[in-house]
């Protein structure tokens, strides 16, 4: 259907809100668009002086139409959103890699705790993010922690059953709500500090503090209010930190947005009780002829159905479309109006002024870096959509396990990021499960360490730690039993929003989540030849552990048949020539000039080698 076809199209569009859907040869998506009067909206496309370059563009492209009529505009944002995200439409702006970032989820339980999670759900939890950088979340976390620590296990304390307290509570970095140490009003209270801090209103803790520590030292609790005192300064010090921004304790977002060919970049500025306290930056995958104004009114589309918090008022730099629509929804999600407008001067003007030098700065800075997809992203942007994930899954996580009739079992885990080999997060685990080998049991043991490791780490805020980087995608090797110890340890640990995958080696078969059926690619697919990579990968590093260890294991075994080799000299021969191999290459003379080896004993030790040998 040509353009005449599509504008015969146009008397049949209802005046109501909406997504309409431009479509292509074979059925591409092309573009989607939310209206709040799809009539309106769509005829604008078909005008010969108002239509944008990128519109006309579209119109030219497209052979059919399609649209989904909704109650309101709030519904057609939501729409659009998830259309975009299931469909990457070529004309579409679009947020990169916008799930690696993480939220932070206060859960919904009678005794909350803090879960590391890649998207909010309407779980009647409360969320807090994106965190664009994992310094502010790891300083945010460590003052919380500190003054209002939360319980950091995974029991189920909704039953009111009760458990010995655990280290954690010893060392005074929990509560001890499993043991009733800690009431539900004195808990939620805590919870209620960790929110705070969480949404950057620090000024009524301190204020609440000092009088905590005022009222302690009046009344000679001195050790409690030098406790108390410290906390005071350690919040004052994350205070400091944070500009000024208006003399009023108002919530805004100051947003600016950048666009140079097909790059762009989209910069919001987070203002919370009238204090400047940080940015969030996200690189935008631009259509060709796409205006800064519509590249604006998409990525806020995206950005305010993905984010956890609606502030009061939300400052652009220039005019959009739909602003209308967006404030409706934005004030549906806060519960009360929501202002969505361009300030013309005073403090809020040089906020969004701010807001859009950096955005052109970080394009600039992102500009050294090709945003165009590379064949390692064309892959990962393929593995997205044949696997239904949200986003690009940036970061990849491999594992598998290795044995020799049981013994010596070992795991490995590989972290590809950007679909290439981060070999400096490689980790390897000794498998310590006892008894008949079994691939499920010593999966899940590499698993729940490794993810019990990176929750330790955050929830202690240890900067650069060997585990508090988390995966996009998890990939195991097998089928649906593998599947199911990932996914079972992930729900376990409050980690489900990690998507998970497992690859069959013999098929080449990709199993997820929720599908009955395997998934099959083309095997000249990129984004099959980089899972299978990564799986190989995986593969080989977890032998590789096992043959080293196996090989110590030989050498050990060996020496502790010589007499005469006690601890002291098994270590001297293992630091001098590290395997028994190297050992075995050695000449009787090598033996006899190792310090403090005695010459019968160096015979003693030629003569085994080779009679091994």
């Amino acid at each position: 259907m040509a353009a005449e076809g599509l504008r015969a199209k146009l008397a049949e569009l209802p005046p109501s809100p909406g997504v309409y859907i431009f479509l292509g040869e074979g059925g591409e998506v092309l573009y989607v668009g939310k209206a709040s009067s799809l009539r309106n909206r769509v005829r604008s496309y078909f005008q010969p002086s108002g239509a944008s370059p990128k519109a006309r563009e579209i119109v030219r492209e497209a052979v059919d139409l399609d649209y989904i009529v909704t109650r309101n505009e709030a519904e057609a944002l939501i729409l659009e959103d998830a259309l975009i995200k299931k469909h990457r439409p070529r004309f579409n702006t679009r947020l990169r890699d916008d799930k690696r970032y993480p939220y932070i989820k206060l859960t919904a339980e009678r005794f909350p705790r803090l879960v590391f999670v890649r998207r909010p759900e309407n779980d009647g939890a409360r969320y807090f993010g994106p965190f664009t950088s994992a310094k502010s979340l790891r300083r945010l976390l460590s003052v919380a922690q500190k003054i209002f620590p939360l319980r950091t296990c995974n029991l189920n304390l909704d039953t009111g059953k009760t458990y010995r307290p655990c280290l954690y509570y010893h060392l005074g970095k929990c509560p001890g709500p499993c043991s009733g140490k800690v009431s539900p009003e004195e808990y939620r209270r805590n919870v209620e500090g960790v929110a705070a801090i969480l949404s950057g209103k620090t000024d009524e803790l301190i204020a609440h503090l000092r009088e905590r520590m005022e009222a302690a030292a009046e009344e000679e609790r001195f050790e409690e209010a030098a406790r108390l005192r410290d906390y005071l300064k350690a919040l004052e010090r994350l205070r400091d930190k944070q500009a000024v921004a208006l003399s009023e304790p108002v919530d805004l977002d100051a947003v600016g947005v950048a666009v140079e060919q097909e790059r762009g970049y989209g910069l919001v500025l987070v203002v919370r009780a009238g204090r400047l306290i940080g940015r969030e930056g996200f690189p935008l995958l631009v259509p060709e002829g796409c205006s800064v104004q519509e590249a604006m009114a998409e990525f806020l589309d995206q950005y305010y159905t993905r984010t956890a918090y609606v502030p009061q008022e939300v400052l652009l730099p220039f005019e959009i479309s739909e602003a209308d629509a967006l404030a409706k929804y934005l004030a549906g999600r806060r519960g009360q109006a929501v202002s969505v407008r361009v300030p013309t001067r005073g403090p809020r003007r040089e906020l969004v002024e701010m807001a859009q030098r950096n955005a052109v700065l970080s394009l600039k800075r992102a500009a050294v870096e090709d945003l165009s997809l590379t064949r390692d992203e064309a892959a990962l942007e393929e593995l997205a959509e044949v696997l239904d994930l949200p986003a690009r899954p940036w970061r990849i996580e491999a594992f598998d396990v290795s044995n020799i009739h049981g013994k010596e079992a070992t795991g490995s885990m590989v972290a590809f990021v950007g679909g290439r080999p981060r070999r400096d997060a490689y980790r390897r685990f000794r498998v310590r499960i006892a008894g008949k080998p079994d691939d499920y049991a010593m999966m899940e043991e590499v698993l729940r360490r490794r993810f019990s490791h990176g929750l330790r780490e955050l929830q202690e805020a240890k900067a650069g730690g060997k585990f508090s980087e988390f995966p996009d995608l998890v990939l195991v090797d097998g089928g649906k039993g593998q599947l199911n110890v990932a996914l079972r340890v992930l729900e376990e640990l409050g980690l489900s929003g990690i998507e998970v995958a497992a690859l069959a080696k013999r098929q080449e078969e990709i199993y997820r989540p929720g599908r009955k059926d395997p998934i099959r690619l083309p095997r000249d697919s990129d984004a099959l030849k980089l899972l299978q990579h990564i799986r190989d990968e995986a593969h080989r590093f977890a032998v590789e552990y096992h043959r080293t260890l196996r090989r110590k294991e030989s050498l050990m075994s060996l020496l502790d048949s010589v007499p005469g080799i006690g601890p002291a000299r098994r270590n001297l021969l293992l630091k001098r020539f590290g395997s028994l191999e190297e050992l075995k290459r050695a000449s009787l003379e090598e033996l006899l000039s190792i310090p403090g080896f005695p010459k019968s004993l160096a015979l003693k030790l030629y003569k085994a080698l080779h009679q091994e040998g």
